[in-house]
């Protein structure tokens, strides 16, 4: 048993997930227990049901700056990249069969793309430099007469960095080629403004956000041609058959109003946190390596790489006291080093030693301080007993 176990683990890993903020949970509350109606009902029960998808869909689109009728509930980040994608592909096959994505991007976008080259479509996954930026010039260049769709992430859910989307975007139409964004990581850390960024198409998931898991939504632009992803009796603008999850809708978007409401103030905290993590783990511990860019980044997300060990051992030393995540996965036949940080051209002995960090709005200062003592000794045991 490790020694340095306390009463209380302090969560640093909220890129992963995020627990439901209280005032999400007590606007969900009611829909489980007294309106409990199908929305396409047209009883007292299902109107009350339907006014309550409807104000959902409306706090959606005012944190995005978009209509109402823009907003499609999704069950989740992977499905609503699953529609934007597979839709596109599906509607614009007649146009062209290629592409262009990068190769940093989540699996509910790399594993899509795949399935696409499996069924005869072209996909040109574009590299990224040492901060994992996507350079505009290579999309530039990779776009050809057949290219339907440009996806590329707002934001990395490993290391952080933000993506030119805005200038990527703004390629795109010049082009007349579709544009979708995954801001799983980025909705509720930074603005994610539509008409802003220019995109197409955007996905959100909302426990990533302090809304429960199994709630979603695809911002599909008026004017994006996307062929349907559910077929039944016409719900989501026709676009998503299904009975409406109500709770989670409701819940989505009183997360989506606290976000809007509170966006400066929790970048601040977020920022605060990660920083007095990142700063007081370099006093405590040498050879230290930031990933991503040191600027341009959501401002919870430190992947930090420990030269020389493995992250499943740091884990296995504070993962009693501290909740983080791997860069790296160990195993019988070796270190597996994830698809990002091979990307970026991180070396092997930095790599298999990384761990990502993500603070949140519930991150305090205390917990912070204990990361930085439970961490720094773990990681100078294992240094130690290697040498």
């Amino acid at each position: 048993m490790n020694r340095y176990i306390t009463t209380k683990s302090v969560y640093l890993d909220y890129n992963a997930s995020t627990p439901v903020d209280p005032d999400v949970l007590d606007a969900m509350r009611p829909f489980f227990e007294k309106h409990f109606g199908n929305p396409s009902s047209t009883h007292r029960y299902g109107i009350i049901a339907k006014k309550a998808v409807e104000d959902a869909r409306s706090q959606v689109a005012s944190l995005l700056s978009c209509k109402s009728e823009e907003i499609i509930f999704t069950s989740g980040g992977t499905e609503a990249n699953n529609f934007a994608i597979k839709g596109v592909a599906r509607a614009l096959r007649h146009k062209g069969k290629h592409i262009i994505t990068s190769q940093i991007e989540h699996s509910a976008v790399l594993d899509v793309c795949g399935f696409l080259e499996k069924n005869g479509f072209e996909i040109t996954y574009l590299p990224v430099d040492k901060d994992g930026l996507v350079n505009v010039s290579d999309v530039k260049k990779a776009i050809r007469p057949d290219t339907i769709l440009i996806s590329i992430m707002h934001a990395n859910n490993e290391v952080g960095t933000i993506q030119p989307v805005k200038e990527i975007a703004a390629l795109a139409r010049e082009c007349g080629i579709v544009m979708h964004t995954d801001a799983a990581q980025s909705i509720g850390k930074i603005s994610a403004n539509v008409p802003e960024l220019g995109v197409d198409l955007l996905s959100i998931a909302g426990h990533k956000m302090y809304a429960p898991k199994g709630i979603g939504v695809l911002y599909v632009r008026k004017s994006a041609v996307l062929d349907r992803f559910h077929h039944g009796a016409g719900q989501e603008m026709g676009l998503r058959a299904g009975t409406e999850n109500v709770p989670g809708i409701v819940g989505l978007g009183q997360a989506c109003k606290i976000a809007k409401n509170s966006l400066e103030n929790n970048m601040k905290h977020m920022k605060k946190m990660r920083d007095m993590l990142y700063e007081g783990l370099k006093k405590r511990v040498e050879n230290i390596k930031l990933n991503g860019h040191a600027e341009k980044r959501v401002p919870n997300t430190l992947n930090l790489s420990f030269k020389g060990l493995i992250a499943n051992r740091i884990l296995d030393e504070i993962g009693l006291d501290i909740a983080a995540s791997p860069g790296a996965a160990c195993h019988s036949d070796g270190v597996d080093i994830s698809h990002v940080l091979k990307a970026m051209g991180v070396h092997g002995d930095w790599a298999k030693g990384t761990l990502r960090f993500s603070t949140g709005r519930m991150t305090t200062g205390d917990e912070i301080d204990k990361a930085i003592e439970v961490i720094s000794v773990a990681v100078n045991k294992e240094r130690n007993s290697q040498s």
